[in-house]
């Protein structure tokens, strides 16, 4: 099932990636990364957003350094503890992140509209329940979303854990963070 779902979902990535590259061409996929993070958490100090970006402290303050020369990122004293910076996105950023949106959004209704209505029905179910499932086990990870290795995976993602049999009866997950991935199953492509 899952490599029947990343074959299927290579569209999607496809959109996602072409919109990525048509807004965002001045930033890194790094930086966008960073950009999203700062915009789920306001006022995220660097030691968090190198947490949730999986980046050593060094590397997050540079790219936070390349962020705020490009107008993107501001950074604030902490309210509690001056030494500490907070990190905020800047109008700009905002514009950017905006416009990324509403370009996907623009891609994926030319390809929704070709559907059947019974399709995005059943395609919009199902995304919301992979969602709810994939958030419920986020929840353990530091608050957000699992931040992923560059191989795809995560270490120690609770994800793995929910691993249970598809409603359809078929077999259950058993492939465990770290194991190689069999050769029939394609590796998880990571995109912003």
């Amino acid at each position: 099932m899952s490599a029947a779902l990343d074959e299927a979902a290579g569209t999607l990535l496809g959109v996602w990636e072409a919109a990525r590259e048509q807004t965002t061409s001045r930033l890194s996929g790094a930086q966008l990364r960073a950009v999203m993070v700062v915009e789920q958490h306001d006022g995220i100090n660097l030691r968090r957003l190198a947490t949730l970006t999986d980046m050593l402290l060094s590397s997050a303050s540079r790219l936070c350094d390349r962020l705020v020369a490009a107008g993107m990122l501001e950074r604030e004293p902490g309210r509690h503890d001056r030494r500490e910076i907070s990190l905020h996105l800047t109008p700009e950023a905002e514009r950017l992140l905006a416009e990324l949106r509403a370009d996907r959004r623009r891609r994926l209704a030319r390809i929704l509209g070709a559907m059947s209505p019974d399709g995005r029905a059943a395609l919009l179910r199902g995304m919301r329940e992979f969602d709810e499932i994939g958030r419920r086990g986020a929840a353990a990870v530091a608050g957000g979303w699992p931040v992923l290795q560059p191989s795809g995976e995560r270490l120690g993602d609770p994800l793995a854990d929910l691993a249970a049999p598809p409603r359809s009866g078929g077999p259950a997950l058993t492939r465990r963070p770290g194991e190689p991935i069999p050769p029939d199953e394609p590796p998880v492509i990571r995109t912003a």
